[in-house]
């Protein structure tokens, strides 16, 4: 079985790819340059655009399984391509989100339109639904790398954040097993932290006395406006500013799923330590 790993060198497409290789499955890795993805020595490299759906013929060949992100140009046209291509199971990272369908929000209106077209696509799908990754702690590398103080923005948010690995570990058997097609899993770490919380494990893992601090909304809305467009700042702020999203709470999922325990900021810390230095 052939499966088609769209956004391989991502923080969850990465661990796909060498989750899949591991399991023996054959894998196809779409990323932008082949020359410069490093992927497991069994995986083989694909180009092609999402946003342009008939660039993908030769990704698609004899391929049975899609991991697929969300928010593409025409989704529907690119639906229709893998449905066309023979493709029986298409697995879709979404979010949060998505079940809100808010579409005044651009965050809920593009994780749903891209649901609405993966089930009107007529190809089996499943919907992955994860918090906050734990991976998004490297956003605060260059504040690390100038002190000890870091400075976040909606402080006060807690969320249960997920380690890649286990959306990986998720995405894998509902690619590979039965059983998965028509569900929607909501995934969660195994416990909710605030930013503070996840700032006192990495000064434990690295051994530094960090200290957190609230950025105002107005500084936070400044940075942010200069790094992505507006209408996904206010969707952020309409999240976790005006509390229209509670990514707090901690499900069973990734046990009921995998066997195993998501695993913990701390556990995900300590895997990359390196990347702190």
């Amino acid at each position: 079985m052939m499966i088609l790993v769209t956004g391989a060198t991502g923080n969850v497409g990465s661990a796909l790819v060498s989750a899949l290789d591991r399991a023996g499955q054959r894998v196809r890795a779409l990323v932008r340059d082949p020359r410069a993805a490093t992927l497991p020595p069994g995986v083989q490299p694909v180009t092609g655009d999402l946003n342009e759906p008939g660039s993908l013929d030769d990704a698609l060949t004899g391929v049975r399984g899609v991991f697929l992100l969300p928010g593409y140009a025409d989704m529907s046209g690119l639906l229709a391509q893998i449905r066309r291509a023979g493709v029986e199971r298409v697995v879709l990272l979404s979010g949060g989100s998505a079940g809100q369908a808010d579409m005044s929000n651009a965050v809920s209106r593009y994780m749903a339109l891209s649901e609405q077209a993966t089930r009107e696509a007529g190809v089996p799908w499943t919907f992955l639904r994860p918090r906050a990754f734990m991976s998004n702690a490297l956003r605060w590398l260059p504040q690390l790398q100038a002190g000890d103080l870091v400075r976040v923005p909606f402080a006060g948010v807690a969320a249960a954040t997920i380690d890649p690995a286990d959306i990986a570990a998720v995405a894998a058997l509902a690619l590979t097993g039965d059983g998965h097609e028509g569900r929607i899993y909501e995934l969660t770490g195994p416990d909710s932290l605030l930013p503070a919380d996840q700032i006192a494990v990495l000064a434990k893992v690295l051994g530094r006395d960090l200290r957190c601090e609230g950025l105002p909304d107005e500084e936070a809305r400044a940075q942010m406006e200069a790094t992505m467009p507006v209408e996904y700042v206010d969707a952020f702020f309409s999240f976790y500013a005006d509390g229209t999203l509670d990514e707090s709470q901690v499900l069973p999922t990734v046990q009921e799923v995998t066997g195993h325990p998501p695993r913990t900021f701390e556990q995900w810390a300590r895997a990359h330590a390196d990347a702190f230095h």
